[in-house]
């Protein structure tokens, strides 16, 4: 059921098998997998899924190329909401743990805001993450070209950039690291530090070795047209002529909610087992918050393995076979 703030009581009232924070893949996929396990669940969602300013999904096997990310999306979100899961798009404070249970405070407007408290034995965190962007005076001009032909992903898109002029920006000496695994696509690299941070010596020695260019000017502008971008504009008014980008300048995690929760991580990136369960025996997390690759494939199978490992640890915890709930218990024993 689509939830909202008119009919939030008897969710409220109740204790969810699985409260899933993060309406992504990897969120509607856990979500999916709990229903159909006959548990009930309900995915709480912020509705800034980094899959959904995906234009095109060129490897998500057996979609047609030119699947939109938010495409993917919707197709989840109907699917999960036909099985009798519970949606409600709003965004998460805080988890707090009870021992038995989870309190997940959850803020209700944006304005004059209230906050209710659902319940839950299980928690998975879906949240994911967004990708930092180059900045310039109008971000209009970067959005034109992200999740086109301005790319964040290598593993993703390194195919798209086949031998073609990129363009890659970086935050840091390490972030242009990238350069090095981008040729193994294409020789045509140039880096831009946007005038941001120093290059070692050691460092312009390895890009010489590869020939690639360095340019260390501020940005002004992305130049191009119709989402294509065709190139830089620097501040002294100097074009530089490209073909596509490649944004490596970090991201932002969204799991704040978790702070209270002394879980294992390294860096901002939550630690897990092979079943996607954290260092807490009853939170899983899928997705980008997790260490793996930051696939969306990857992001609907960790959905279903941490589904899966929930189901298995509720049937060990009630020790009895659930009996459908719509046969008399009387047409049972007879």
């Amino acid at each position: 059921m689509q939830l909202s703030k008119q009919v939030l009581q008897e969710p409220m009232n109740k204790i969810y098998d699985t409260i899933v924070i993060g309406g992504g893949v990897g969120g509607l996929s856990a979500g999916i997998y709990l229903q159909r396990y006959l548990l009930n669940s309900l995915i709480i969602d912020k509705g800034k899924a980094r899959s959904f300013w995906m234009q095109e999904l060129h490897n998500y096997l057996g979609l047609p190329p030119d699947t939109q990310g938010r495409t993917l999306l919707k197709h989840g979100k109907d699917h999960y909401l036909s099985l009798g899961g519970d949606l409600l798009n709003r965004y998460v404070e805080e988890v707090i743990d009870t021992g038995s249970i989870f309190e997940v405070k959850v803020k209700i407007g944006r304005q004059n805001s209230t906050y209710k408290i659902f319940h839950t034995k299980y928690l998975i965190a879906a949240s994911g993450i967004i990708d930092n962007l180059p900045f310039v005076d109008n971000m209009q001009n970067v959005y034109d070209y992200a999740g086109y032909n301005l790319h964040v992903c290598l593993i993703c898109d390194g195919y798209e950039m086949a031998d073609k002029r990129v363009g890659i920006f970086g935050r840091n000496e390490r972030s242009l690291e990238v350069a090095f695994s981008l040729g193994w696509f294409t020789p045509y690299i140039t880096l831009f530090t946007q005038d941001m941070f120093e290059i070692s010596s050691q460092f312009r020695d390895r890009l010489w070795e590869h020939e690639y260019k360095l340019v260390e000017k501020p940005i002004s502008k992305f130049l191009g047209a119709n989402h294509q971008m065709t190139g830089v504009q620097m501040m002294d008014g100097s074009v530089i002529e490209l073909d596509a980008g490649l944004v490596s300048m970090g991201s932002q995690f969204h799991s704040a909610y978790l702070s209270g929760l002394n879980l294992q991580t390294q860096g901002e990136t939550l630690v897990t087992d092979q079943i996607c369960r954290t260092s807490h025996p009853r939170i899983f997390a899928v997705g980008d918050l997790k260490l793996g690759l930051n696939q969306v494939v990857v992001a609907a199978s960790d959905g279903a393995i941490a589904a899966t490992g929930i189901w298995r640890d509720i049937r060990r915890e009630r020790g009895v076979k659930r009996r459908p709930s719509n046969i008399d218990s009387s047409i049972l024993a007879s």
